[in-house]
């Protein structure tokens, strides 16, 4: 261990310290040196040096676009179809009460529910998954269901509104407006719920849907006239802003939907002082973009869901500042956003699959043309354009995409990185790439036990990854994605980094998430990366580094104890384990460790002395993965459990543990390719 005896003397005394903070930690600072210039192998400039543009509604030309072009009128009559459908059979109810979308999974494996619009209870008599065919409805789940379904009648409006805007049909617009009449009428008869909310169960969603109706007023223009306008404005949004500004009064994704929506409805309804509060007020969208965006311009709480998450909320609010003639005012603030939504085209592995470091939900791939795409009208990139040439929907209706000048948008290459104010790193030569997560930000949302994890490729082959969580109401992500035995972390007595605690109570480990970086070379290719307070009690080191054809992990751990303890490193692989004889089954293997351990299946174990090797069959490779096992304790005598883990719901993938005992122990395990799997398979 590189660290000093004394290192649990100030262990002690950080965390005493730590422990007096009762508030969230000072922002950080992260530079941000001429945003425009980054990323330039992707972006579109205009003749100003300009990446990003000002949205624009061209109805005139829309109109032209659908009577000449017979696909343009397909289009229109599918949108009318559509929408004549939902106006025909769907009107919200006062006694619908909306829940948390992340309950909406499946209690069997907390795989996500399909949702439709036929109404529980009324028209259909159970909920399913691809996995789980016949889910019973209950309140927590029809809650959830409220949830999408009232999202889906925002969506209605404001698509109703837009047809009225293109053909004048007053049908569309009595309907929308009669929503909106519906909602000012009625919002007080909602019991608020979760920090105030009423139409949701949370404030986030709130906002995300404030958008979708401000939009809504603003496509019928004048049709409502003055004092139906004022009602809406004084009954209804007056009020939901009121909601949004009473919550997270922090750098925070969700505060950035939150601002965003207040902006744009300022925007629609002329307000200058809500304005100047949601851009330029405490925590309003300069300060969030500014603090939360990382310097390698990676969102700072670490899950890359959120880079998108963060860019949809400040898009939304990009475009419309356009349409306004407001664009302008914003333009750092665009050209740092846009950053973010290309960051992790640079993270991704052979197959663009992405690391999922934080609660990332699903597994998620770069470039995401689709997404990159959707953004067109803000942001125009090779490769956004690229996909939405052929695309037909509103936005491409009313601002058409302009053409690509070349024919291939090339992709920039993926090379060793350290994201340092991100606490991430890539390691990259030859066949290997690994990501390394070795450090977290000094807040609590969103956080894992996962600190120091990796994942690893070896060409196209995924070796091992993070499978991220699930839904966040399922109790697999509370006792088993969350937890250090769902990563490729050392363990103490079974349990991984240690968590701050719920709530807010104060978080002792703010100053000390982040970790420490002793090394990053690209050539030789390493990476070393320490915590002194990995646990309270405990610290932790990893080295990996690339030697030739292998990939070499070393990992640390040492506990302030005079007394032996449960020293353990878990390892995780996406190939078939060619498993010894030597194995048994350990059906106690859960029994007196954390929770987490229950999840894994048919467990079996065998004892080694000093060294374990065993041949994994990947997809088109054979890996031979050995550990070695020094431990303070004398003889390096350790145990190997193998077993069943859970991956990405509902897939299952198979998994090591590795267990000594003593106060420290150093655990080190080499990758080495042996051949492909005929070749291995007929040396057996």
């Amino acid at each position: 261990m590189k660290y000093p005896c004394c290192i649990f003397h100030s262990i002690a005394s950080v965390t005493l310290s730590c422990l007096l903070i009762v508030s969230v930690a000072s922002a950080v600072s992260y530079p941000k040196v001429d945003p425009e210039s980054v990323f330039p192998e992707i972006k579109i400039y205009d003749k100003l040096g300009r990446p990003y543009r000002s949205a624009r509604e061209d109805w005139e030309g829309a109109r032209k676009r659908i009577e000449q072009d017979p696909l343009w009128a397909q289009w229109l009559n599918q949108e009318r179809a559509t929408v004549d459908a939902w106006m025909k059979r769907h009107r919200d109810r006062v006694t619908w009460i909306a829940g948390w979308s992340n309950n909406f999974v499946s209690p069997k494996d907390g795989s996500k529910l399909t949702w439709i619009e036929a109404i529980p209870g009324e028209e259909v008599d159970h909920f399913s998954s691809p996995s789980d065919p016949h889910v019973e409805i209950t309140d927590k789940l029809m809650a959830a269901w409220v949830r999408t379904w009232r999202e889906h009648h925002a969506e209605m409006m404001e698509r109703a509104a837009r047809l009225y805007r293109l053909t004048n049909e007053e049908k569309y617009a009595e309907w929308a407006a009669d929503q909106l009449d519906f909602y000012a009428n009625h919002y007080l008869e909602w019991e608020p719920q979760r920090q105030g909310a009423r139409l949701f169960w949370q404030s986030l969603t709130e906002g995300v849907n404030l958008i979708t109706y401000a939009q809504t007023v603003r496509l019928l223009g004048e049709y409502a006239g003055p004092s139906r306008r004022k009602i809406w404005h004084d009954d209804f949004f007056v009020p939901e802003v009121a909601v949004l500004n009473e919550n997270f009064p922090k750098i925070l994704n969700i505060t950035c939907w939150l601002r965003g929506a207040a902006a744009q409805v300022a925007l629609v309804f002329d307000d200058d002082a809500m304005w100047q509060e949601a851009i330029n007020g405490p925590f309003g969208v300069r300060q969030q973009v500014s603090e939360g965006i990382t310097s390698d311009y990676l969102w700072f709480e670490q899950s890359l869901g959120y880079n998108s998450y963060v860019v949809t909320a400040l898009t939304s609010l990009f475009e419309t500042a356009g349409l306004f003639g407001r664009a302008d005012e914003l333009a750092l603030e665009m050209a740092t956003v846009e950053n973010l939504m290309l960051a992790s085209t640079y993270l991704r592995f052979p197959t663009g699959q992405l690391p999922t470091p934080s609660d990332t939900k699903g597994q998620l791939f770069a470039p995401d043309r689709e997404f990159i795409g959707s953004h067109y009208r803000v942001f125009p990139t090779t490769i956004g354009l690229a996909d939405v040439q052929k695309e037909r929907n509103w936005d491409t209706l009313l601002d058409p995409p302009s053409p690509l000048t070349n024919s291939q948008a090339e992709l920039p290459e993926v090379t060793s990185r350290n994201f340092e104010t991100s606490r991430m790193a890539v390691l990259k030569k030859g066949p290997w790439q690994v990501f390394f997560h070795y450090g977290q930000p000094p807040i609590k949302s969103h956080l894992q036990a996962e600190v120091l994890n990796y994942s690893a490729f070896y060409g196209d082959v995924d070796i091992t990854h993070d499978p991220g969580t699930v839904g966040y109401g399922s109790p697999l992500h509370k006792y088993y994605y969350t937890q250090g035995l769902n990563h490729n972390v050392p363990l103490v007595n079974g349990e991984g980094q240690q968590q701050p605690p719920k709530g807010r109570k104060p978080d002792p480990f703010t100053e000390t998430r982040a970790g420490e970086l002793i090394d990053f070379s690209i050539n030789p290719p390493t990476i070393n990366a320490a915590h002194p307070v990995y646990r309270t009690d405990a610290a932790a080191e990893r080295e990996l580094r690339i030697e030739g054809e292998s990939l070499i992990d070393v990992t640390q751990i040492e506990v302030q104890s005079s007394k032996p303890q449960k020293l353990g490193l878990a390892l995780h692989v996406q190939g078939s384990v060619r498993l010894p004889d030597s194995f048994l089954p350990d059906p106690d293997f859960s029994n007196d460790r954390p929770p987490a351990f229950s999840y894994w299946k048919n467990v079996s174990t065998a004892e080694y002395e000093n060294e374990a090797s065993f041949d994994v069959d990947f997809k088109t490779i054979t890996m031979r993965i050995t550990f070695s096992v020094a431990s303070s304790a004398g003889p390096s005598t350790f145990r190997v459990w193998h077993g069943s883990s859970p991956d990405m719901p509902p897939g299952r993938r198979e998994a090591f543990y590795l267990e000594t005992a003593g106060t420290s122990a150093t655990f080190t395990t080499r990758f080495a390719p042996v051949g492909d799997i005929a070749t291995t398979e007929s040396d057996q």
